[in-house]
């Protein structure tokens, strides 16, 4: 066999071969690469190349040595579900890095962490200030995780005691349109047809061809990004105009409740308004998103 025909031969059988393993490793190697990973990753990686292009040496002895990494690779992820210690062993454990707001040195030189390395971790958690940081712990695949202080974390209807209103689940958002292409698919999942997106667009007052991507959220409201960025597209406006309809007609009842003298029609209006105001207050958060 030709030489470079052999190299061919050989390269792809080291990415066949990579690939195959890869996939039965699992996604783990690639979403929480821990050090023996890191190794193990270059290791094969190397032991590959050597078995594309080290022509003067059998094939069959780097393939061992990728397969025998293999199962080692493979053993040590068994020993890690089966046994905590030896998680805690291979892996390591997560160190605290800030605690009660104060930033732990000792902790951060352990880790070979700099302060600024620290900062720049805390930013890429859109967390700019030290300061508004309660705790943060450095995971064995080096990402560092941070808790804010209760003052900056983000309002919840729990903060405000708003306990007894079940807001509705918002759905996955749908990618309806890619390169000025209408996606099927996705968009009979949002519950929608080509006749209510061509509808929207016209309301947008933009074309297919123009549209870069198109969003359907999980409210049925449309969003695109188009390929000229110097048009502008008017926001939508349903939302905000429902709930201004809602509010007035819930001032008109209790104007018309002030309005009357009839004690029973007083009360017709008075609940009205109160049921009203409590429709008001249970979809509040769905019509201001915009």
């Amino acid at each position: 066999m030709a030489l470079w025909l052999e190299i061919i031969v050989r390269t792809l059988s080291a990415a066949f071969v990579l690939f195959l393993m890869t996939r039965l490793l699992g996604k783990r190697q690639l979403s929480q690469l821990t050090f023996f990973e890191y190794v193990t990753g270059i290791t094969i990686g190397d032991l590959a190349a050597f078995l594309s292009i080290n022509h003067d040496q059998d094939w069959y002895i780097a393939l061992i040595a990728i397969v025998t990494w293999f199962f080692v690779s493979l053993g040590i992820e068994f020993l890690q579900l089966k046994s905590k210690k030896s998680r805690d062993w291979i892996d390591s454990k997560g160190t605290v890095l800030i605690k009660d707001g104060k930033v732990l040195e000792d902790n951060l030189k352990k880790e070979k962490l700099t302060n600024e390395e620290l900062m720049e971790q805390l930013r890429r958690k859109s967390i700019f200030k030290l300061s508004q940081v309660e705790y943060a712990v450095i995971e064995p695949d080096g990402q560092v995780n941070a808790l804010l202080k209760d003052i900056y974390q983000p309002i919840t209807p729990a903060h405000l005691g708003i306990t007894d209103v079940t807001l509705p689940p918002e759905a996955e958002p749908q990618t309806v349109i890619l390169d000025g292409k209408i996606m099927d698919e996705p968009l009979a999942t949002a519950g929608f047809g080509r006749q209510w997106l061509n509808t929207e667009l016209e309301k947008q007052g933009v074309t297919l061809d123009n549209v870069y991507v198109g969003q359907v959220d999980g409210y049925g409201q449309l969003y695109v990004d188009l390929y000229d960025d110097k048009i502008k597209i008017p926001q939508p406006q349903e939302k905000p105009l429902l709930l201004a309809t809602l509010k007035k007609c819930q001032a008109d009842l209790e104007l018309f409740a002030l309005s009357t003298e009839n004690k029973t029609n007083k009360q017709i209006y008075t609940n009205c308004s109160e049921q009203l105001q409590l429709v008001i207050d249970n979809t509040r958060q769905v019509l201001i998103q915009q």
